[in-house]
Parts: structure tokens; C-alpha cells; sequence
């Protein structure tokens, strides 16, 4: 017999957005239903972003493969509580382990047999790992994001195609961990970041001996018991595991979205700024509508989501103080424009971008650190911050106050008179905005305004 559920939200999906907005309306006082067929937490919990930053840390510290993947299984555990069907049952919500299907804009049905009654909808299934359609391939026998962190023994020779965040972080880990590792991209490596940065990443990489072929195009694999050859246009190259990181597809498989006819393509379901599908109860958050796949926009949307069901406020998103974070060591982050999308928007003449090296920083000198570096980029007329990109360790945690200021429209001098603790990481972001200044303020025409000023009776 089917069990009938009235609720104010029915949320699809349980990964960083759906928890994310069930949370925030059930303490709101809404009534939610939480559907999710697979395990709570999504793909960033289990396979995504808390594994992977776990290998990595261990791979930074050189440990042993076992105790690295003791160590993810760990980590995955400790935080698994935060997301569990046990403490959403307890913010109030009734969650449902089982597929779902949207009937019409105010219905859905799960495998189940429960009928879900609802005002609004909220499309949160996340994304999947893409396989691209490589001549002899067989999806069993390679490795995604996926899999990897179920490995109990080290790969002799990891062979990663895609050469993204996920495939550069993988690398870069298991390479730390005792593994051959050989990273094939079809163009170059972390093709969305600047390439100066990139290089330096890439120099790092290649200390840590990870061999990396760029520009190489694959023309199919044969698959061995024990070992799996990559046939390229440069040559064969044969190792014990294959990972495949080559971008995600969302999860849209048996929505029943043709039925209902929400809109939506290969790349996700279609979303206006207010991350309403064609039915505007409907909404789809995350991977799942094509937008950038983050955890944190994920989470960011939740908010969107949030603002326009439980206070009726038509918010929109937006992307301009958009960052993100490759975890290799040293990190490079980014926020806002990059310097190709600046001179697009503005022109050449119209930006300009300061360099800094970190390395020269006094904290630096200090503790060591190798190469690092730093780019902003500024308007001309307005110096006001488009863009900033930072390699280096702990980059990430060095991007916060620039979002900030991007989000918030700032401008050079903003940053440049803060007052800074010495000595920190922190005091790159005072020195390179202070640059922006240097020329005008030591020019000959200051020079001559301040003699002028010397000229005056003391006060």
C-alpha cells in the first residue's frame, strides 16, 4: 500500500545541496521530505572532495598507502554523523532511502512506494563520473573517483587520464605515496587556470615524478588481467590501474523529466538566476544543472534556494566572486576574472595585472616555501580588483579576503591600507595592491607636490 506524505519541500538528492537546504527550511519551520537512494552525504562525503583532501594530506606526509586509505576511511567516518539520515530525522525532516521519480510539479514518487505531496521541488542528484568513449574501453576495469579511494593496495603504475583538478590532485598524491604515476591530458593540465601559475605546478609535479603528457591524444586501450595499456599518438604506455578523470555528466537517469517535460540537456537541467527549472515550484541545485560543479557553489545555491522558497525573496545567483582551489601542493586558487575574460569584457588597455612573488615574503623565507606566486588583476580608470590567482601553499586559505573584495566591489587602496600582522602570508595581499600605487605615488610630479607641501608652516 503506498504511503502518502503532504510536505512544504521535497527535496531529491542528499549531497552538499540537499542537505544543505533541508537543513536550513526545516529549522525555518518548513515541513521537508528528503529522498536519496544511494548514501548520505553525496559525492563530496564519500568519493569527492573529503577523500581526496584526506589522500592528499597523507601523501604530504609521505605515509604509506595503508595508512592512507586507513586514514580516508577515517576521515569519511568522522564526518559522516554530520550528514546522516539520523540527524536530519532529528532537525525534523522525514527522509526516504529510495530512487525518486517526478510525477507532475507538485508530485513524486519513489521505488518505495511512497507519494510525495509538495509545493516545491528541489532537483539536488549531483553528477557522475564521465567515461569518455575511448575504443576498447571497459568501464569495470577502469577506476574513477569512485573507486579509487576503495583501493587496499598500492597501484604499481597509476595511469590517469584528464589532466583537471581531480587528475592533477591524484597524481600528485599517489606519486607522494610510492606510485609510478602517469598523467595523460589531450591538451595541457588545469586548462582553466592561468598558465604561468600552472607551470608552476606542473614543475612540481614533475619533481615528484609524476610524467606528464600533454597534447597527447589516445586512440584506445587494451585491457590485460594484470595490466592495462593506453595507446597513444605519442606511444603505448602500460601500467596496473587506469583512473579516469575526465569531467562529470548529472545524474538525470529515470527523473522522469521527459514525462513531466522540465526542461534540460546534456549538460543539466536549465535554471534561470533564481535556479528556477520551466516550472517555478521546481528547482535543481548542484551538478545537476550545468552550473559550475563545486561543493561550495552547491552549498551557495542551497542558500539562493533558501532565500526565494522559505522568505519569498526573488534572489539570484552570482558568479562573479566565483573561486576555486586545485589542493596540490603548492595550491593554486583563483576568484573572479581570469586575465583572458578581463581583456574580453575591458580591453587590453583597460587592465592591468600586478605580479608578487611570494617566496620573498619574510614568513615564507622563514618556513621554506619553494616557489609561489601571485596575479592581480585591476581596472585601470577605477582600480577596482577583477581577478586574483594564487599558487602556493595554502593558497585556498589566502583567497578569502580577496572573494570579499571582489564580491564587494573593492578597490586597490582598500586592501592596500589595511593593517597586517606581521610576519604572515597575509602581507602579499597589502604589498602587491600597494604596488598598484607605486609609480604615481614616487612619480616626479609627487615629488614636486611634496616639495611645495614642505614649503608650508608646520601644524
Amino acid at each position: 500500500m503506498s504511503k502518502i506524505i503532504n510536505t512544504d519541500i521535497c527535496i531529491i538528492g542528499a549531497g552538499s545541496g540537499g542537505l544543505s537546504v533541508a537543513a536550513g527550511a526545516a529549522q525555518l519551520g518548513m515541513s521537508v521530505t528528503l529522498i536519496e537512494k544511494s548514501d548520505m552525504g553525496g559525492d563530496c562525503l564519500n568519493t569527492g572532495c573529503v577523500p581526496s583532501k584526506a589522500l592528499l594530506a597523507m601523501g604530504k606526509k609521505k605515509s604509506s598507502f595503508v595508512d592512507a586509505h586507513a586514514h580516508v576511511k577515517n576521515v569519511i567516518k568522522a564526518i559522516e554523523p554530520h550528514d546522516s539520515q539520523e540527524r536530519f530525522e532529528g532537525l525534523g525532516c522525514t527522509v526516504i532511502r529510495s530512487h525518486a521519480r517526478i510525477i507532475d510539479k507538485n508530485r513524486v514518487e519513489t521505488e518505495d512506494e511512497h507519494r510525495i505531496k509538495t509545493k516545491f521541488i528541489v532537483i539536488a542528484t549531483g553528477s557522475h563520473a564521465f567515461i569518455p568513449p575511448i575504443k576498447g574501453i571497459e568501464k569495470e576495469k577502469v577506476l574513477t573517483n569512485e573507486h579509487i579511494f576503495d583501493l587496499k593496495e598500492k597501484p604499481e603504475h597509476l595511469i590517469i587520464i584528464g589532466g583537471g583538478p581531480i587528475g592533477v590532485e591524484m597524481a600528485q598524491a599517489h606519486a607522494r605515496l610510492g606510485c609510478q604515476v602517469t598523467l595523460i591530458d589531450m591538451a595541457s593540465i588545469m586548462p582553466k587556470d592561468d598558465p604561468e601559475l600552472v607551470e608552476v605546478v606542473r614543475q612540481r609535479l614533475q619533481q615528484d615524478g609524476v610524467a606528464i603528457h600533454e597534447k597527447t591524444s589516445i586512440t584506445s586501450i587494451t585491457h590485460g588481467d594484470n595490466t592495462h595499456t593506453v595507446h597513444t599518438d605519442n606511444g603505448d604506455i602500460s601500467g596496473s590501474h587506469i583512473l579516469v578523470a575526465t569531467g562529470r555528466v548529472p545524474n538525470l537517469y529515470n527523473l522522469g523529466l521527459n514525462d513531466v517535460k522540465i526542461t534540460h540537456n546534456k549538460r543539466g537541467i536549465v535554471v534561470n538566476d533564481r535556479l528556477q527549472t520551466n516550472y517555478r515550484n521546481v528547482y535543481a541545485i548542484g551538478d545537476v544543472n550545468g552550473g559550475p560543479q563545486f561543493t561550495h557553489i552547491a552549498g551557495y545555491q542551497a542558500g539562493i534556494v533558501i532565500r526565494n522558497i522559505c522568505f519569498r525573496l526573488p534572489a539570484k545567483v552570482n558568479y562573479t566572486a566565483l573561486p576555486w582551489v586545485t589542493y596540490t601542493s603548492p595550491e593554486l586558487s583563483h576568484v573572479g576574472m581570469t586575465h583572458h575574460d578581463a581583456i574580453l569584457k575591458y580591453g587590453e588597455d583597460n587592465i592591468r595585472v600586478l605580479n608578487f612573488d611570494i617566496s620573498g615574503n619574510d614568513r615564507a623565507v622563514a618556513e621554506g616555501h619553494k616557489k609561489s606566486m601571485m596575479k592581480v588583476i585591476g581596472h585601470v580608470k577605477t582600480a577596482k580588483i577583477l581577478g586574483v590567482s594564487i599558487v602556493a601553499e595554502n593558497a585556498g586559505e589566502m583567497l578569502p579576503i580577496w572573494s570579499l573584495a571582489i564580491q564587494k566591489g573593492m578597490k586597490m587602496s582598500d586592501i592596500a591600507g589595511l593593517i597586517l600582522p606581521y610576519p604572515t602570508l597575509g602581507e602579499v595581499h597589502k604589498s602587491i595592491t600597494g604596488s598598484w600605487y607605486k609609480e604615481q605615488l614616487f612619480s616626479d610630479k609627487t615629488k614636486s607636490i611634496i616639495q611645495w607641501l614642505q614649503r608650508l608652516p608646520i601644524f
